[in-house]
């Protein structure tokens, strides 16, 4: 079998509710689909989230196509390994969702060929659902609140909420509306996205560990791994790496820094599953737990993370999915709204390869919608780029 040509697709889906974060907003989801042909009429689904946008996605598409055509599909670790030193494409994160994504339909292609499900090919069923948290955007506390009682009514056991505004006690407020909405029982996990100086994030994590926090994502820069581990070692939260733990190399370096609690993994900014797999193994040799990470994704880049999560054991927290958000999908039967997860967890596909189907209509209206509005749908505020890292005063 060889690959005889990558189709792409980008299209644009809408979120019932506007994604907030402290240093941008975004009104859907923007995605690149993949679709992988072969001599033997075999097509495989990849998708890579348009990060930083579709046309670097489409660009790079374009750019490896020399490298992956005529190549053996099931030979991933030899056709990723040709993209990155032959093609000289290593290590960069802005290239890597659209090599993840060829690679996603590779194992796509070898599960259908084989007949098996994916999680098969990856290692088998460690579990039979992966959960997800309930993502709550940065809104007002009556609208967190309303959003959490949601959450809690839709079977969901983590709710997620962006916080690292420009006024920590707005921050606080929005929890404690979260830990309202949700009830005492609910895990509630907060990412700042990098947003707060290091003595802002020990005074302001402090203030909201009275909410029985479960982690606190990225709360200072990433790219200081000294100033991560001087506020691990000053927060009684346990502090979980995202910015800084995108590829394994950086998830090696957070380790050897004493900076982090527990690691986010990105199967779409690393390269591929394979190296999901290995990210989760570097973590657990040093005796983490590992989430899984996303840039925003539809149902078929949800399908192989619920593959990948499923055949590996420490990953033991709820991880990011964008189903709280999605006013729909282009699968069929996976992935969308809330009413695609039972009780917050996703079903591990048994079809085989990524076990979904794309919807033909869908993907054309989609595409459409991104011709029409695709830029419109991610942008960044220019307000929240002039915050003060002023230290906060309760």
């Amino acid at each position: 079998m060889r690959i005889t040509a990558i189709r792409a697709t980008p299209v644009a889906v809408p979120y019932r509710a506007e994604e907030i974060w402290a240093f941008g907003r975004r009104r859907g989801q923007v995605s690149v689909l993949v679709e992988v042909e072969t001599d033997e009429g075999v097509t495989g689904l990849g998708e890579a989230a348009a990060y930083p946008s579709a046309d670097i996605v489409l660009a790079v598409l374009r750019g490896i196509e020399p490298l992956v055509l005529g190549e053996d599909p099931f030979a991933v670790e030899r056709l990723v390994r040709r993209i990155e030193l032959v093609g000289t494409w290593h290590h960069v994160k802005a290239t890597s969702p659209a090599i993840a994504a060829v690679e996603m339909a590779c194992w796509d292609l070898a599960g259908k060929v084989c007949g098996q499900p994916l999680v098969n090919l990856l290692g088998g069923r460690f579990r039979d659902r992966v959960e997800c948290f309930y993502y709550v955007a940065r809104r007002e506390p009556e609208q967190v609140a309303a959003e959490a009682r949601l959450a809690v009514k839709s079977g969901f056991s983590t709710c997620y909420l962006k916080v690292g505004s420009d006024d920590p006690h707005a921050d606080v407020e929005r929890v404690e509306a979260l830990r309202d909405g949700a009830g005492p029982e609910a895990r509630l996990r907060v990412d700042a996205n990098e947003a707060w100086a290091p003595g802002t994030a020990v005074r302001v994590i402090g203030e909201l560990a009275r909410f029985g926090l479960e982690l606190v994502e990225q709360p200072v820069s990433g790219r200081n791994l000294a100033e991560m581990a001087y506020v691990r070692s000053r927060i009684d939260v346990p502090l979980l790496a995202n910015e800084a733990s995108w590829t394994r190399f950086d998830q090696l370096a957070v380790i050897r820094a004493g900076a982090a609690d527990a690691l986010s993994v990105d199967n779409q900014l690393d390269g591929g599953l394979l190296n999901l797999k290995r990210s989760a193994g570097i973590a657990e040799a040093a005796g983490l737990p590992v989430v899984k990470h996303s840039l925003g994704e539809l149902g078929v880049a949800l399908a192989a993370a619920v593959h990948a999560i499923a055949a590996t054991p420490n990953f033991t927290y709820a991880n990011q999915a964008y189903g709280a958000l999605l006013a729909d999908d282009v699968t069929v039967g996976f992935g969308g709204g809330i009413d695609g997860y039972e009780g917050g967890r996703v079903p591990v596909p048994t079809a085989p390869g990524l076990g979904v189907t794309l919807d033909a209509d869908r993907v054309a209206r989609y595409a459409e919608l991104y011709r029409a509005e695709g830029a419109s749908f991610a942008f960044t505020d220019p307000l929240a780029l002039t915050r003060s890292h002023a230290l906060p005063k309760f």
